[in-house]
């Protein structure tokens, strides 16, 4: 059986006991080890033999997860590791996500290909969820859908390997092995899983810059790396790997996903929007218009507001500015935030603050900044002078003057001269 599968010698023993064995573990130990060594000589499965692999350069790459404990923020944290290897370089890239998610397999895949500079023809997996559908006799597969879509994409083979045949992507299994060991042991501790993965890119680059290639001593894995990236296939453009799902929107502007809620724009209050999940955002779409996006949370019971989603409700709900869940801790630009503590407190600052916010959905944030900006210059800071700078602001701008061409100027173009009435009257006296 595979390894995870097998039953200690200890467990073995306790299983005995219970069915009535009065012997002791060390006779359970002695007699397994006989048995091994018998399997050894009758060419049993204890000794198996293999055959050496050799591959082409831009050929293939094979791809596994790992489980590694680390320290987030303080806190203990168990991450899933996306570990990707070229065949032939040997170059590794390996990058760490809260979950094993099909939009972290996507993101991994795109990252992956970037740092190696191009996409092998052919990528070797095991039988994981988020790729296989089905298994079947051999290695016949029903591969995921989106999976497809994404090989499709980069125009790469998939093969997936037989069940419990870890030896059929032995590299990236080695590679497991060998980056948790060098990477993370002791314990990393990081502020954020960015830092931890900006780390372990730069990781990557310098192990493969100082270990010679395992088949050819006289260069490095990142000279092999560098006479392999001219054979891989270039990257046209990378995959948009995401997750869809529909969601409801609530009468506070709200949906849940993954166990968190997040804000959207109020004209989608009480419809149904499409949320693509990316490894590191959201985006949320009713029809082709996007009417959120945030930062993926993977906490849970944690609402994220935008409170500009919410500004055409308050322009006619005023007096929900001060107690507001989304107005709470708003960082406003500083002219607004200026304006607001010289407008001071109470119910009558709040409508005239709202009065200038609702602006920015005719007039957009950056001219009303450049409004508010002008009138705390000047000195006054009034809602009314602001608003007037704006429609002045929108005003048309005035025509130039017309230009006549020479074919059609006047002979005798019209003086301004009204002293020419009083030679008029002169003449009349005369008269």
């Amino acid at each position: 059986r595979s390894r995870r599968d097998r039953l200690r010698m200890t467990r073995i023993h306790d299983l005995l006991v219970r069915e009535g064995f009065e012997g002791s573990y060390d006779a359970v130990r002695r007699y397994a080890s006989r048995w091994r060594e018998q399997r050894r000589k009758d060419g049993g499965d204890d000794a198996p033999a293999f055959i050496p692999m050799m591959f082409q350069p831009g050929e293939a790459y094979q791809f596994d997860w790992s489980h590694e404990d680390v320290e987030i923020a303080g806190k203990p944290m168990r991450v899933k590791v996306a570990h990707v290897r070229l065949c032939a370089s040997r170059a590794p890239y390996v990058r760490a996500y809260p979950r094993e998610g099909q939009e972290m397999l996507f993101d991994a895949h795109a990252r992956a290909f970037a740092f190696f500079g191009g996409v092998p023809r052919r990528g070797i997996y095991d039988n994981m969820k988020t790729a296989v559908t089905s298994v079947f006799t051999g290695k016949e597969r029903v591969f995921n859908r989106r999976f497809l879509i994404m090989t499709d994409h980069y125009m790469v083979e998939p093969t997936a390997c037989t069940p419990a045949a870890g030896w059929e992507k032995g590299q990236v299994e080695q590679q497991v092995q060998t980056i948790r060991g060098r990477f993370f042991q002791p314990r990393l501790r990081f502020a954020s899983l960015a830092e931890l993965n900006g780390w372990l890119e730069a990781e990557c680059r310098r192990w493969a810059e100082h270990h010679p290639h395992p088949e050819r001593g006289d260069i490095t894995v990142a000279q092999a790396l560098e006479m392999e990236r001219p054979v891989l296939q270039p990257i046209l453009a990378p995959f948009d790997g995401f997750h869809e799902s529909e969601h409801a929107v609530t009468g506070t502007c709200l949906i849940s996903f993954d166990r968190n809620r997040y804000s959207v724009m109020s004209r989608a209050a009480r419809r149904t929007v499409q949320v693509r999940a990316y490894a590191d955002r959201i985006v949320i779409r009713c029809g082709e218009e996007i009417v959120g996006e945030h930062e993926r949370h993977f906490g849970r019971n944690r609402t994220i507001y935008d409170p500009w989603h919410y500004l055409p409700v308050l322009a006619h709900k005023p007096g929900a500015l001060r107690n507001g869940a989304p107005f709470q801790d708003w960082e406003l630009p500083p002219s607004l935030h200026r304006l607001r503590r010289r407008l001071g407190n109470g119910d009558e600052a709040d409508r005239r603050f709202v009065r200038v916010l609702s602006a920015v959905l005719t007039d957009g944030l950056d001219q009303v900044e450049a409004a508010v900006r002008e009138a705390l210059a000047s000195g006054t800071v009034s809602d009314d002078l602001i608003l007037n700078i704006l429609s002045r602001r929108r005003e048309p701008a005035t025509p130039h003057s017309i230009v006549t061409s020479e074919d059609r100027m006047l002979s005798h173009p019209p003086i301004a001269d009204c002293a020419r009435y009083d030679r008029l009257r002169g003449y009349d006296a005369a008269a």
